[in-house]
C-alpha cells in the first residue's frame, strides 16, 4: 500500500477514533455524574468534530503551511494531497458522529 493511501487511512481512523473515544468516555462521565449518557455522548461528538480533524492532521498549521507553500511555489500535487487529507479526516469525524447517532437511535429503540 502506498504511503499516501496509508496516510489517508490513518487520518480517517484517527479522526473517527477521537470522536468515538471521547464520546464513550463522556458517556461514562455522564453515568457517574447522573446525567443522560446518550444525550451527553451526542453533544460531545458534535462539539469536537473540528478537533478530531485537527488531531488527525497532526496540528492545523502544518497542513495549511504545506497548502500555502504549494500554492506559492506552484506544487499542485502537495496541495491536492493536503486537501485529500483534510477531506478524509472530515469524513472520519462525520462517520464517528453518525456512529454515535446510530447508537443513540438504537438506545431509544431498546428502551421502548
Amino acid at each position: 500500500m502506498s504511503n499516501f493511501i496509508s496516510n489517508l487511512l490513518y487520518n480517517f481512523l484517527i479522526s473517527f477514533g477521537v470522536i468515538i473515544g471521547a464520546s464513550f468516555f463522556s458517556g461514562i462521565g455522564a453515568i457517574i455524574s447522573n446525567h443522560p449518557p446518550l444525550k451527553t455522548m451526542l453533544k460531545v461528538a458534535c462539539s469536537i468534530k473540528i478537533w478530531a480533524v485537527a488531531v488527525a492532521l497532526g496540528g492545523t498549521f502544518t497542513a495549511f503551511q504545506v497548502i500555502e507553500q504549494g500554492i506559492l511555489k506552484g506544487e499542485i500535487k502537495s496541495v491536492i494531497k493536503q486537501v485529500a487529507y483534510i477531506l478524509v479526516a472530515l469524513i472520519g469525524a462525520n462517520a464517528g458522529y453518525s456512529f454515535i447517532k446510530i447508537i443513540q437511535r438504537c438506545g431509544k429503540l431498546w428502551i421502548e
